[in-house]
């Protein structure tokens, strides 16, 4: 461990951080808040893009601007993500969890305030920016807070646990999204993002501080900084985060195409494709859940790569040749219940390797999924989006499958145990 980015704590230090790690890890009564807030946390990550997605057609239409350009609002809200995680990520290592949830939550409560009165479409792509900064808070935590308290398989159960119920969250928001845009409107989605935001501030003084004062970081914010340069060595930990990044960029990519290829396409209604794209999501809570099964854990990310790449070329096909959205839907469900069982895998793979810089960690893991996310979503729009789309899952399942490779020759670490 890298000494600049270890905090110079009293003897006694490790001692009450593990008394406090120990007395949260066994009450079972905060257990079942903690998981149940905890879902809410990380659904604000993924209501940021998911919800607003069904109006996307729209909100072209409205601002008067191209496919390309209604994306990068998107794009932009990765970028906030990408951002909010690196500066947050050492911000709660020095200062506790709770303040920057608080903090987060806040500023994401104003920018999706401020969308609303978007006079133009660059305007509301810059309100994006925050919206993303804001989420990241609660996003990253999700990761974070059960790290502080738990290692190994109960942290892998913690963690596949939050995913599987937290499927509910991509599975929901577009359905709430495309009704509410049918009834009101592309600025009613935001309206209800900012209600939902508040819900989970008013809940945060529940929440309890997972961090003790003498496990916080204590130098100066530039070797805090530094800090991320153990990590970005430390192998293990990188292929795992990439594994995941791209995993998660693909993600993004079906996020970004699926309003053009669903709606303007085939023609489904703001509400239908919100159906469609909720009841796909259930896929990926499936094979969350279903990860735990496998032994050792890292085992179930290599499933999922060969499925995945057995569902992108079908896809590939289907999006090029076949067209016919019984065979876009068969294809799809495959491919997100292969990054099910990637996603769980790997945060509970790479949080293991980076718990001894907790935040920081969840910061990179978090960062590098919306980093290729910002560069995917873009690129599924040019020239004809199903054809843009199909290169872009191929691509990506490449890069998936190299990073199933190099994490299969690991050897198992706590998380397969």
């Amino acid at each position: 461990m890298n000494v600049i980015m270890t905090p110079s704590p009293s003897p006694s230090s490790p001692a009450q951080e593990s008394e406090l790690s120990r007395k949260l890890a066994s009450d079972k009564g905060y257990y079942w808040f903690l998981v149940s807030y905890l879902v809410i946390l990380s659904a604000l990550g993924s209501f940021v893009n998911d919800m607003y997605s069904p109006a996307l057609p729209a909100m072209c239409r409205f601002f008067g601007c191209t496919v390309t350009t209604g994306q990068m609002g998107l794009t932009m809200g990765m970028i906030g993500l990408a951002l909010g995680q690196l500066v947050l990520g050492p911000v709660s290592d020095r200062y506790g969890r709770k303040p920057v949830l608080v903090g987060a939550v806040t500023l994401f409560i104003v920018a999706a305030v401020a969308s609303v009165f978007s006079p133009s479409i660059y305007f509301f792509n810059g309100c994006r920016l925050f919206q993303g900064i804001g989420a990241a808070g609660g996003y990253f935590l999700a990761r974070t807070i059960p790290a502080d308290i738990y290692s190994g398989r109960p942290l892998a159960k913690l963690m596949a646990l939050i995913g599987a119920i937290n499927g509910i969250a991509p599975a929901s928001a577009p359905v709430i999204g495309g009704v509410t845009a049918d009834a009101f409107g592309w600025r009613g989605v935001f309206v209800v993002l900012a209600a939902f935001a508040a819900i989970v501030l008013l809940l945060s003084p529940g929440m309890k501080e997972s961090l003790a004062p003498a496990a916080r970081f204590k130098g100066t914010w530039l070797d805090s900084v530094k800090g991320y340069r153990t990590l970005l060595l430390n192998r293990k930990f990188m292929i795992h985060v990439c594994y995941k990044g791209t995993a998660l960029g693909m993600l993004f990519a079906y996020i970004s195409s699926s309003p053009f290829v669903l709606q303007t396409h085939y023609g489904l209604s703001q509400t239908v494709y919100g159906l469609v794209i909720g009841f796909n999501a259930l896929f990926v809570a499936a094979g969350s859940m279903l990860a735990l099964r496998f032994h050792p854990l890292k085992r179930a990310a290599r499933t999922g790569a060969w499925i995945l790449m057995a569902g992108v070329a079908a896809q590939a096909t289907a999006l090029y040749t076949i067209h016919s959205i019984w065979a876009f839907e068969g294809a799809m469900v495959v491919m997100l219940f292969a990054l099910g069982l990637i996603f769980s895998t790997t945060n509970t793979l790479a949080m293991n390797e980076g718990r001894a810089q907790a935040g920081e960690a969840s910061s990179v893991l978090g960062v590098a999924g919306y980093v290729v996310g910002a560069v995917v979503s873009p690129m599924v729009g040019l020239g004809d989006v199903l054809h843009s789309t199909a290169v872009t899952y191929i691509a990506l399942g490449i890069i998936v499958f190299i990073c199933s490779s190099e994490s299969s020759r690991l050897a198992p670490d706590l998380g397969d145990k």
